[in-house]
């Protein structure tokens, strides 16, 4: 059984068309096989050992057009994988707009997934090395952001002013854990230099509104707020609003940020 196989719930076949294990991938042909659906790349570079892992593969799930003057890379957070519903939901919807979207998985979650058992996220330095790998693996490509939800978006800002990246979305900033203070999580916003939007629910235990007025950022970083939402944007029956039509926000506010 192939590492994609093996590596997929059942149920994502349907969800994702054709699986593809492909070694040593270039970007040209890539959507030969595609032909415009999803697909999942495997990436394995032999002649480079990562410190990171015993692994030494990324796999990668591609939605969007062939060509695309923007790719936006997403990973995901502490919890969820690359294909849950939240972010088969973001990908689907930005990938719609003509924007090719890349997701991808730490290395706990490819573990988790092959062993069924769950397990604690990487540290801080295997999830950057991480993040690195993956914008060198794009970097041919014209225009690229980086993006996540919660933990996902945190790394990428941590490293993000090191790389070359058009911008940084983040789905739900995890300023702080719930009921805990922030400690040292909002020190690189003071001094970010890459263009950035912080989507976030009024009432995300991770960071409100009302917390988050009150904390030092950089003038690069702005902020989309959804009415009510908690950190993956449902909000509360009485407000009014759903989650689908909040996600649906946070997607087009992304959209017309990296439009700008």
């Amino acid at each position: 059984m192939n590492l994609l196989t093996q590596s997929l719930n059942p149920s994502a076949a349907e969800t994702y068309g054709t699986r593809y294990n492909l070694y040593n991938a270039t970007f040209e042909n890539l959507w030969s096989f595609g032909s415009g659906k999803p697909v999942i790349v495997t990436y394995r570079k032999d002649d480079h050992k990562e410190s990171m892992t015993s692994y030494n593969k990324i796999e990668y799930l591609v939605d969007g057009p062939k060509k695309s003057d923007q790719v936006l890379i997403i990973a995901h957070g502490a919890g969820a994988p690359m294909d849950s519903d939240w972010m088969n939901d973001v990908a689907s919807q930005i990938s719609a707009a003509g924007i090719k979207t890349v997701r991808f998985e730490f290395p706990y979650m490819v573990e988790r997934r092959e062993s069924g058992k769950k397990r604690p996220p990487n540290t801080k330095k295997v999830m950057l090395e991480t993040w690195h790998q993956v914008v060198s693996d794009w970097s041919t490509e014209q225009k690229i952001y980086l993006s996540g939800k919660s933990m996902g978006g945190r790394m990428a800002s941590l490293m993000i002013d090191e790389v070359c990246a058009a911008g940084l979305i983040c789905f739900g900033f995890p300023f702080h854990a719930p009921g805990k203070p922030p400690k040292d999580r909002l020190d690189h916003l003071k001094n970010l230099r890459t263009k950035t939007l912080i989507i976030q629910g009024e009432r995300d235990s991770m960071g409100n509104r009302d917390e988050v007025s009150e904390y030092e950022v950089s003038k690069k970083i702005k902020f989309h707020w959804l009415e009510d939402g908690d950190h993956s944007f449902k909000p509360r029956k009485k407000s009014g609003f759903t989650q689908e039509e909040h996600v649906g926000s946070a997607c087009q506010a992304a959209i017309k940020f990296m439009s700008c």
